[in-house]
């Protein structure tokens, strides 16, 4: 007999769910800034809170999904299909219910059929579909992979390891809302134990794998009183079984179920007092817990720039690291401290192996040195050289651009680094322009000595929050601080979801800064921001490109004349401060009074220099010497642009409205009539130059694809890998769409 009491509460359920995921979706063209990622957040607890419901919800994902393969044709549908990709991934992460096998392949039927849509959806539909497919011939291994992982729990079978950092900018990180965002994010790290995290992917595996087979009250019973030792023994069979299996594919199927069966008779026999325990059928309710988060303040930028100068001599990982984190090595600690235990064992011996062949080099060295005669007559000069790298280095630092170059087939073998370090950057576009300087710096010394690279995969992350309180009569005003808040609304305008859920924490943060008075309301807010960073890090792996500019800058300061040399990705403002009074009074003036105010400006102030681009895409070189008091070079990324990256010159003059634009890759300016120009990069005024007679500006070119990287390469590897040479340097921000140019 049919139970319709059954079926009327089933499709009661489907349809809440079906109207929490239509709200979603109509979530991302919504503009009410405040409310974008509630409804993701909202329902993520539903089913946290009834994990029966999973299996529903992952129903109306499919269904929906049909109903985006049917407007296939239309390219704004393309977007709505983001964030049920990466909803659908997340369910079955967190579900803790069997997920039927003829619902797993309905998933896998609709995620094949996207693969058609053009990049970058089809590439974010390639990942869904291998974790699903991986997921249903080896059940539980997303669950046990990702806890393993984010928990650093020690594993001989599958060793890798993540750590995250939220690094926040002082200049927009109050004393109060520094106290409140560190108490929500790490309070991630209270009740952590590793005996019982292992007790977790215990039941967690066997109940996904067995089923209705599985006795999980017994099992969860017997692992609460045996030793802990006896809960690792377990626990290394069980991740052994899952590698296993995934490196069998399907064909491991039937061999993995009967191991799990062997491991779950071997748990329930180790207790002999278990002989009254009876199985309540009660399902397993264990999500993937919180990573921990390191929070730090991202301080000390002088001791940063003092540290590179004075231990340039060292090439080493942990000092590559420090340069970041000057006052703490904890990402340092984080890649190194490994380095003694069995799973590094090989690593290390071959880097031990490296570093007693370059101290034996050394030491013979200084013993011919000290043989030889002092006569500076018979001295040989030696001609300038530089010293043939490693190839197998050069090609590790290609590995980035390889992958993401449109149509490139895989050169390199899967990533075996064992180390992630999430890097979460909270600020403005200050704190990217000083992860920009760090960035290039890694990767500079990286060109020069492998270290860091070849240990630790680096993923960035990015938060925007600024210091500028949202009006709390209507937050949904557009913020006053907007111009440093460009290459977030960037990142938005490529990926839509990035905008709801993360740009959108911009609101929810500036609300903690002391103006949640009610317990029950802070403590909804705290959950919600660290379960949007977790859902972040968890699902944003797809990197959008921001290029990076190298500027070199001419200083001139009592007589002697510097070099200096830096990098920003959003902005330069370079003008002159003899006149920066007068164009602020005249910008003050009324239009009507400005028309008869004269300023008069004796001779040229600067020239200029560039290769005008043009969309026929015919480059020019001119040169002029407007009557300009100030220039602002503005990046203008092609990910927005959809074409080439290129820079956005405006020359200002004392009349706004007589300013000019042009657009360009390549600028040099200079000054004249003995005047100088204040530098501003990034909006930060912590990086301002003063007293500079010329700027160049051009595409900073990425160390580790440099044209000397021919040399290192051998002869049947330079051919197909010239077109990754010489490659514009591009700070990865990680999105849920990311972009292909």
């Amino acid at each position: 007999m049919v139970d319709l009491t059954a079926d009327v509460c089933l499709s009661a359920a489907q349809s809440s769910l079906s109207d929490d995921v239509q709200t979603l979706l109509k979530e991302m063209n919504s503009r009410c800034t405040s409310q974008k990622g509630w409804s993701r957040w909202n329902l993520e607890k539903k089913v946290e809170v009834d994990p029966s419901s999973s299996v529903s919800l992952i129903r109306v994902l499919v269904k929906e999904l049909g109903k985006k393969l049917k407007k296939i044709h239309k390219t704004h549908q393309h977007m709505h299909v983001i964030p049920i990709l990466h909803t659908l991934y997340y369910v079955v992460i967190q579900s803790v219910t069997i997920i039927p096998a003829n619902l797993y392949q309905r998933v896998c039927e609709c995620l094949l059929k996207l693969l058609i849509l053009p990049l970058p959806y089809s590439a974010v539909a390639l990942s869904t579909l291998r974790s699903i497919r991986m997921e249903m011939t080896t059940p539980g291994s997303l669950y046990t992979r990702r806890v393993i992982a984010e928990q650093n729990l020690r594993s001989k079978h599958f060793t890798m390891q993540e750590k995250v950092f939220v690094l926040a900018d002082p200049s927009v990180f109050s004393a109060q809302l520094e106290a409140q965002v560190r108490a929500s994010l790490e309070a991630s790290s209270m009740f952590r134990d590793t005996a019982t995290m292992e007790r977790n992917v215990l039941v967690h595996v066997l109940h996904k794998g067995l089923g209705t087979d599985c006795q999980s009250s017994r099992l969860t019973q017997t692992l609460e009183v045996i030793e802990d030792k006896i809960v690792k023994t377990y626990f290394e069979e069980v991740v052994q079984a899952v590698e296993q299996s995934i490196r069998h594919g399907a064909g491991g199927y039937t061999a993995y179920l009967n191991k799990l069966q062997h491991i779950q008779r071997d748990v329930l026999t180790a207790d002999t007092n278990d002989s009254n325990k009876t199985d309540s059928g009660s399902v397993c309710s264990r999500t993937v817990s919180y990573p921990e988060i390191k929070f730090i303040m991202w301080t000390n930028e002088v001791d940063l720039c003092k540290y590179e100068r004075r231990r340039q001599h060292l090439n080493t990982c942990q000092c590559c690291i420090k340069c970041i984190f000057p006052e703490d090595n904890l990402l340092a600690n984080f890649t190194l401290r490994s380095c003694s235990n069995s799973m590094d064992k090989d690593e290390d011996d071959m880097g031990n192996s490296e570093d007693g062949e370059v101290r034996r080099h050394r030491e013979d060295s200084c013993a011919e040195d000290t043989k030889r005669p002092r006569n500076s007559s018979l001295a040989i000069s030696r001609r300038n050289a530089y010293r043939k790298g490693n190839s197998a280095g050069r090609l590790n630092l290609m590995t980035e651009n390889i992958d993401g170059f449109p149509g490139s087939s895989p050169v390199f073998m899967e990533d075996c680094r064992r180390r992630t370090a999430r890097v979460v950057v909270m600020g403005d576009n200050r704190v990217l322009g000083r992860l920009t300087k760090a960035y290039h710096s890694i990767r500079d010394r990286e060109s020069k000595h492998l270290t860091l690279t070849k240990r630790l995969n680096l993923q960035l992350y990015y938060i925007p929050v600024t210091d500028v309180e949202p009006p709390l009569s209507s937050p949904d005003i557009p913020c006053q601080d907007a111009g440093r808040l460009s290459l977030s609304s960037l990142l938005g305008q490529t990926d839509p979801w990035y905008n709801s859920n993360i740009n959108s924490l911009r609101v929810a943060i500036a609300m903690q800064n002391g103006q949640c008075s009610n317990h029950s309301e802070s403590t909804e807010q705290n959950h919600f921001l660290l379960d949007t960073l977790c859902y972040y890090l968890r699902c944003g792996t797809k990197p959008v490109n921001l290029p990076l500019y190298s500027v070199k800058m001419t200083r001139s300061s009592c007589d002697v004349t510097s070099v200096v040399e830096e990098v920003f990705v959003s902005q330069l403002e370079a003008d002159i401060p003899e006149f920066r009074h007068l164009r602020e009074r005249f910008s003050k003036e009324p239009s009507t009074r400005r028309k008869n105010s004269t300023v008069v400006v004796h001779g040229g102030v600067i020239t200029v220099k560039y290769t005008e681009t043009s969309l026929s895409k015919r480059k020019v070189v001119r040169g002029e010497a407007p009557m300009s008091c100030g220039v602002v070079v503005t990046s203008e990324p092609a990910a927005t642009t959809a074409g080439e990256d290129y820079l956005t010159v405006r020359f200002d003059r004392m009349n706004p409205g007589c300013n000019t634009k042009i657009k360009s890759q390549n600028i040099s300016i200079r000054t004249m009539e003995h005047r100088s120009l204040s530098v501003c990069l990034d909006k930060d005024s912590r990086r301002t130059y003063t007293d500079v007679q010329k700027v160049e500006i051009s595409p900073c070119l990425d160390p580790g694809c440099s044209i000397r990287s021919m040399f290192t390469i051998s002869s049947e590897r330079a051919l197909p890998l010239s077109k990754y040479l010489n490659k514009v340097l591009s700070l990865p921000i990680n999105t849920f769409t990311g972009v292909t140019l």
